[in-house]
């Protein structure tokens, strides 16, 4: 097969397939793994897709910059909602939460039940606004650098703070879920913090609605095993939920 074929056929794939990886492109084009990687590294230099660990994205559904908070905030509106019930149906009173950021994250907020008893940390202050009147919960803030649309703090003073934090439960935001590059976000500030949340939790979920499954954004935060599981709106692919499955994590279909 000439070279002009096998691109072809790999961006074709990449149309299927958020995700794919070098041991399936060897099979589909039946060549070795090394030419694979070739083919990669000339598509990348194209912009034709991005190389990440194990295989490629498509640059349309993975690396890039995020939608803007208002776009983000009327997208799948309805999905967002069932997360953050589905999320909230976790907590138990008395517990300590940890809300991250993202429009998901909020919706997590507004599900907590008004007579919700326990401690909630967050670096959103779009979560601590939704929780401030609550007389049953005490709202902790990280402080730190603010960034526009989502009110997201970031930083050392952030990390700093959870990492004195010892929660119950923390639900985290997400640029993208993927079975092979894991957790990752677009933004490298709040990626240590947001490992430090992991680490000082006795379980852990990521948010995701449907268009975050397979996706990757640029800058990882973990791999599945570290993570407890996912909360989504719609049952993930088959190589996702086994991926989380097998790292021992639950899958939460919210509906």
């Amino acid at each position: 097969m000439l070279a002009a074929e096998r691109h072809r056929r790999i961006c074709a794939a990449l149309r299927d397939k958020r995700v794919v990886r070098t041991e399936e492109f060897a099979r589909m084009l039946g060549v070795s793994a090394e030419t694979v990687r070739r083919d990669l590294v000339v598509l990348e230099r194209r912009g034709s897709l991005v190389r990440v660990h194990g295989g490629a994205t498509s640059t349309a559904g993975g690396f890039g910059e995020e939608a803007s908070f208002a776009e983000r905030s009327t997208t799948d509106r309805e999905a967002k909602v069932a997360i953050g019930r589905a999320a909230a149906e976790l907590v138990r009173p008395g517990q300590t939460v940890i809300i991250d950021v993202g429009t998901t994250a909020v919706e997590v907020a507004r599900a907590l039940p008004q007579n919700h008893r326990g401690i909630v940390a967050t670096c959103s202050l779009l979560a601590a606004a939704e929780l401030a009147g609550r007389p049953g919960v005490e709202v902790l803030v990280s402080g730190g650098r603010l960034r526009a649309g989502d009110l997201a703090c970031s930083g050392a003073h952030a990390t700093g703070f959870f990492a004195d934090l010892n929660a119950d439960v923390a639900f985290l935001g997400s640029g993208g879920v993927d079975a092979t590059a894991g957790l990752t976000d677009f933004h490298l500030d709040e990626v240590a913090g947001r490992r430090v949340m992991i680490a000082n939790t006795v379980r852990s979920y990521v948010l995701a609605d449907a268009r975050k499954l397979g996706r990757v954004a640029p800058h990882r935060v973990c791999g599945l095993d570290e993570i407890d599981g996912l909360i989504t709106d719609e049952t993930p692919p088959p190589t996702l939920r086994a991926a989380i499955e097998d790292a021992g994590g639950a899958v939460v279909v919210a509906g």
